[in-house]
């Protein structure tokens, strides 16, 4: 069965309401460990359907935001989520305090009931109607991104469209490029402050009400982090600063002078040769042929895999007017399925969200087979360790997609992979700034945005007023739908790099070891699953100092004068 033929059904809440109630009326009563499976069993069913029509309505109202269905479906489950959730609640509180609790956890195993412990911190039902607003909230950024038509170039593009001006070889075009992307931010910036302030006011109201003293150990316990806190991350951002931002400052200085200019400018960042960034050598088609050459070539379950998505028309990659922006993966419970979301524009970084989103859904394919939804998808860290270090694993291939200039992709997608972890702990600095002040201006937050921006990343200079005044983080997401979540892809990014390592000293023994982090899914906590899959765990200090040696020491390999 392929994607367009994936039947959507409206849950039926009221129905779904008497399964929960019966379920939870089982596992308070019952002393038989046998009735209790079977009744947390069928309401798992229950669970992963539900999950299966909330996913495809998010994914048909990504690919069309103006579809008035699925936009009419979208705002029912803004509305139902939180009533939905209610019922989760409901059935958690009833498991831990089943009497059967500890067979329980021996037969399903202690992760699924210590996240479950940690997910009723998060949740009362007097919250109810504050998520359903968080929910429109976050669908109302979603929907004011998409909605871009920026005039370039003599036609009309949305956001994901414009990257390929703001790496073009012409100074003047990426300088133009830019000034039209922020002209498009400053235009709605009313708009985006309001979402936002909104946003974080809601959220530290949640939190009270829930008995924290801020958001920022909600956001933590909504992400299940349970074997690291925010003074943890502190000390990796620390980390970050003091070993790795002296390393960044080289390889873009590297960078100013392969490109031939007495400053570098923000416009100029997006730009690694003055020939060009090197680029797929095809279509879209074209490189999805590629990739499933590639897959088949480089394992048995790879190619399975692929060929699964692709029979299944389980990948939408086109940008196009009226498409959310970015990139993402999900999964269909009911059709074992995973999905890719992309928005191609003729970039590198098609191959990468390529690479990067066939991690995620690798991963989710190979621990399919889990019929406990917690068990589907490891924390958000530990995901982003799939996509992250299937983009290593698919180097040796890259030569299909990228020809005569593969050196200079391996070159520049190492680089950045390297020179993105600043920027990622940025975001990451500016959130817990942000929560620990609920109360701030927009202007105070911007303020702080770029304190910490010139902290991290001090060769970012603008001549766009509007970005200097603290504006550029209005464009990253998940600032505004996952707070918190984006300190994750530098985490991974860490433990990617080491797969790049031990790939290249060891293919079999790298690759058996992430196979088997895969087929863990989120059986296990992100410190656990470091130590499934071999990995040095990135906060312990001297982590990120050993790994970066070894990858600007192959950086430095590289004749800088011939990768023009």
């Amino acid at each position: 069965m392929k994607f367009s033929e994936y039947q959507y059904i409206r849950p039926d809440m009221k129905e779904i309401e008497k399964q929960f109630l019966e379920t939870i009326s089982i596992v308070e009563k019952t002393t038989d460990l046998e009735e209790a499976s079977l009744a947390f069993e069928a309401i798992n069913k229950v669970r992963r359907t539900f999950s299966t029509m909330e996913s495809l309505v998010y994914v048909r109202h990504s690919i069309n935001t103006n579809d008035e269905f699925y936009e009419s479906e979208q705002s029912f489950f803004d509305e139902n989520l939180p009533i939905y959730e209610s019922y989760v609640n409901k059935l958690s509180i009833a498991l831990v305090n089943c009497p059967l609790i500890k067979q329980l956890e021996a037969k399903y195993g202690k992760k699924l009931f210590d996240s479950i412990r940690t997910s009723l911190k998060t949740f009362k039902p007097e919250i109810i109607e504050d998520l359903q607003e968080e929910n429109k909230l976050v669908t109302k950024y979603d929907k004011l991104i998409a909605s871009a038509k920026i005039e370039f170039d003599g036609k009309i593009n949305n956001l994901a469209q414009m990257t390929p001006y703001l790496s073009s070889p012409e100074r003047r075009i990426r300088k133009d490029a830019e000034t039209a992307v922020f002209r498009f931010f400053e235009e709605h910036v009313q708009e985006f402050d309001t979402i936002y302030d909104s946003l974080v006011k809601l959220r530290d109201m949640i939190a009270k009400k829930l008995g924290f003293a801020n958001y920022i150990p909600l956001g933590y316990a909504r992400l299940d982090r349970s074997d690291y806190n925010d003074q943890m991350v502190a000390n990796y951002r620390k980390q970050v600063y003091e070993d790795l931002v002296p390393i960044v400052k080289e390889i873009i200085e590297d960078k100013r002078k392969r490109l031939q200019l007495d400053e570098l400018k923000s416009y100029d960042l997006g730009l690694n040769f003055l020939s060009g960034n090197p680029k797929p050598k095809g279509n879209r088609q074209w490189q999805v042929d590629q990739a499933k050459k590639m897959y088949h070539e480089m394992s048995k379950e790879t190619g399975e895999f692929i060929d699964f998505m692709i029979d299944h028309e389980l990948m939408d990659l086109d940008a196009k007017p009226g498409k959310r922006g970015g990139g993402y993966c999900t999964y269909f419970n009911d059709f074992k399925s995973p999905f890719i979301f992309a928005n191609f524009n003729g970039t590198s970084g098609d191959v990468d969200v390529l690479t990067h989103e066939a991690g995620h859904a690798f991963q989710v394919y190979s621990s399919r087979d889990f019929t406990i939804p917690e068990y589907l998808w490891p924390t958000l860290e530990a995901c982003e360790i799939h996509s992250m270090s299937m983009e290593f694993f698919a180097w040796p291939w890259m030569e299909y997609f990228f020809k005569e200039d593969t050196d200079k992709y391996k070159y520049s997608h190492l680089a950045s992979s390297i020179t993105f972890i600043p920027y990622g702990v940025t975001v990451d600095e500016f959130q817990h700034a942000v929560y620990e002040n609920p109360q701030w201006t927009p202007k105070q937050r911007k303020r702080a945005w770029r304190e910490i921006e010139k902290k991290y990343m001090p060769y970012k200079v603008y001549e766009n007023k509007f970005a200097d005044e603290g504006n550029f983080w209005l464009r990253q997401g998940h600032i505004f739908q996952s707070p918190f979540y984006y300190i994750d892809y530098t985490l991974a990014q860490v433990c990617a790099h080491q797969f790049w390592i031990k790939n290249r000293k060891n293919h079999q023994q790298a690759w058996a070891d992430y196979y088997r982090l895969c087929r863990a899914g989120g059986s296990k906590t992100f410190i656990e699953l470091l130590k499934v899959a071999n990995l040095d765990n990135p906060f312990i200090d001297g982590t990120i100092k050993k790994t970066v040696k070894e990858l600007k020491a192959w950086l430095d390999t590289f004749d800088k004068t011939k990768l023009v």
